[in-house]
């Protein structure tokens, strides 16, 4: 599997969301959220410190990903140019993007320490979450999971197997 966040590794995790019918997890999603209940919005993820290699660029800096949700869809997609907008953006350095994808890292916990930031929509943001929860719950090992290998970054000392 491409490593996490790569083009590779997005192109893949949306194909795999583009064949899901999501419709009943966004409406439950959308339940606590104005801006989501109609059933569209969207999520930016700005990941600070991406090893090089990652996101559209494939240098080491920042990556945004966009995930977007409508017509009992969900979408995902690199944004290099950072042209597109979202119901909430999320800004967080890598290694947190990582354990949040990989469970080790509780969203609201992040938030509550500091370590993420969050701009419009909070319950966008948390609507984002439980569609992509969904996602995964269904999806399984399709995506074939994040393992230390597909997110590990050779240029950190705290890279996993270091």
């Amino acid at each position: 599997m491409a490593r996490y966040l790569t083009p590779e590794w997005v192109q893949s995790f949306d194909a795999a969301l583009a064949a899901l019918d999501l419709s009943e997890a966004i409406a439950a999603a959308g339940a606590g959220s104005l801006a989501a209940a109609d059933g569209a919005f969207s999520v930016v993820q700005v990941v600070t410190g991406a090893p090089a290699g990652i996101g559209a660029e494939g240098e080491r800096g920042e990556t945004r990903l966009v995930l977007t949700v409508a017509e009992g869809r969900a979408r995902i997609a690199l944004d290099p140019g950072g042209v597109q907008a979202g119901t909430a953006t999320i800004v967080l350095g890598y290694a947190d993007a990582l354990a949040m994808a990989r469970g080790e890292l509780d969203p609201a916990e992040a938030l509550a320490a500091g370590r993420v930031r969050v701009r419009g929509d909070l319950a966008a943001l948390v609507a984002g979450q439980d569609v992509l929860a969904a996602a995964a719950a269904r999806l399984g090992d399709r995506l074939g999971g994040l393992t230390d290998t597909d997110t590990a970054d050779p240029e950190s000392p705290a890279a996993p197997g270091s």
